[in-house]
């Protein structure tokens, strides 16, 4: 018989029950929520085994009555589940309170079938948290949150900005006006005056066309005949409100950016060393419009509110560091190991095993912000001279390049962990040095292995290795 069509061994267990039997309550201060958009829920426990049931509003006076009420009861810890936007007034006011505000995923819950109601929802979420069953979301630091909300509003500016530029380029080309053809980007210097010169009422292709920065790679008499079209008034109105709003949005891209350079201002260093006077150079190769104009100032601030230059990472730019910065904080002691820490960021594989046998292993679904900046950082090495860029090429060889961008990102959070976690600065190292150890690495595995198996390497001389 097969060793794979060997029966099973029949085992039965006696297991003793007295380490069920101890289980109590952890937290016997803890409330729980179930907020919405009209009302709010609250939980808390009673006298013996009784839990006492409240309901409340959303506005400002009733979220000031829910802390009160909690104080009354001597509660310490809230659980609340929520959706939208609706928690984080009565999360922020809790937290000026010193209660240990805990939101919880959905998911987190197993909701059991019958339990279809806001009251029973909330108090089932008390019990949970009672026992210590709850496992709290990620939220970073508060000085952090406020950056973090200006960031993620830049972002949507970003987003909002760019059909605008699309609308600009639908109403040239429906007067067959080629600008896109002639020019790599129609929001650039060339591209702006030209726009700008057509809604002001310039219709000669040739006075328009010398309006070309000198480093353009089309002459003017290119430019002059993609710029020969049918003049519409319809046309040329869409191009004028087009123009108009992203002017707008660009206005308003600047005044955040204002506002996040006084947030990083004010915010209070976590580190007790001194920021030096100069950083190391790094080369900047980004083109991109949406990258803010301050970014060695935005550097140093990242510095000096973190005590690492994350910027000084291969793959990561100023822009990439502070959107990780302010997504997952300076504290890296809310993930207990690394391993956590990339799971969290959706960066380590997903593993279904059955019967001890993984039978799928895949990246989890996940819109974490900072794991997709991560995968942005390792997208941008895969052909630099670096240890990242080593490690993305040998592993696409084997696993496919989307696998090995993943992988790459995976790589790259690592080395962000043990900066922050440690305060150790970022030491680059070249891909032939990454390679020459990695093989190093591999001979002496083989080492081990053909002495374990009685064997000896020898290794072949370098004439030998020539092909004939």
């Amino acid at each position: 018989m097969s060793k794979l069509s060997a029966p099973i061994p029949e085992t039965t267990l006696i297991v003793d029950t007295q380490s069920f039997a101890d289980i109590r309550r952890i937290q016997p201060h803890a409330a729980g929520m179930d907020i919405g958009a009209h009302e709010i829920w609250v939980c808390v426990p009673g006298e013996g085994e009784t839990q006492i049931v409240r309901l409340f509003g959303t506005y400002t006076a009733d979220i000031h009555a829910i802390g009160a009420w909690l104080q009354e009861h001597h509660i310490r810890t809230v659980a609340m589940e929520s959706t939208g936007v609706y928690w984080i007034p009565i999360f922020e006011h809790l937290e000026q309170l010193n209660f240990q505000c805990c939101l919880i995923s959905s998911r987190s819950i197993k909701r059991v079938p019958g339990r279809k109601t806001d009251v029973e929802d909330c108090q089932w979420i008390q019990t949970l948290h009672s026992y210590g069953l709850l496992e709290s979301s990620f939220r970073p630091e508060t000085d952090m949150v406020a950056l973090r909300t200006l960031l993620r509003h830049r972002a949507e500016l970003i987003q909002h900005r760019s059909p605008h530029i699309q609308h600009m380029q639908k109403a040239l080309l429906q007067m067959n006006i080629q600008l896109s053809q002639a020019l790599s980007d129609v929001t650039g210097q060339t591209g702006q005056h030209i726009i700008r010169a057509i809604v002001a009422g310039e219709r000669d292709p040739f006075k328009l066309a010398a309006l070309r920065n000198y480093r353009c790679k089309k002459d003017e008499s290119e430019i002059a005949k993609a710029l020969t079209g049918t003049w519409r008034d319809e046309h040329i109105f869409v191009l004028q409100q087009a123009l108009e709003l992203f002017d707008f949005y660009t206005r308003q891209i600047e005044a955040c950016d204002a506002e996040i350079e006084r947030t990083y201002s004010i915010i209070r260093p976590d580190w007790p060393g001194d920021m030096p006077d100069d950083l190391p150079k790094k080369r900047n190769d980004s083109h991109s419009k949406n990258t803010p104009k301050n970014a060695g100032d935005l550097r140093r601030h990242l510095f000096r509110i973190s005590g690492v230059d994350l910027a000084s990472v291969d793959g990561i730019s100023v822009s990439i560091a502070q959107t990780i910065l302010s997504e997952i904080g300076t504290d890296m002691s809310k993930w207990p190991t690394v391993k956590h820490f990339c799971s969290w960021l959706g960066l380590a594989p997903k593993n279904d095993i059955t019967g001890g046998k993984v039978i799928r292993s895949r990246t989890g679904k996940t819109k974490n912000r900072a794991g997709q900046a991560f995968r942005l950082a390792a997208s941008s090495v895969t052909r630099a001279d670096c240890a990242f860029g080593a490690f993305y090429r040998r592993k696409k060889s084997q696993i496919g390049p989307a696998q090995a961008i993943v992988a790459t990102a995976h790589m790259i959070a690592r080395t962000v962990y043990f900066m922050l976690k440690k305060q150790v600065q970022y030491i680059h190292t070249s891909s032939e040095a990454f390679n020459k150890r990695f093989q190093e690495q591999q001979i002496r595995f083989l080492h081990r292995k053909a002495t374990k198996l009685g064997f000896r390497l020898i290794p072949i001389a370098p004439s030998s290795l020539a092909v004939s």
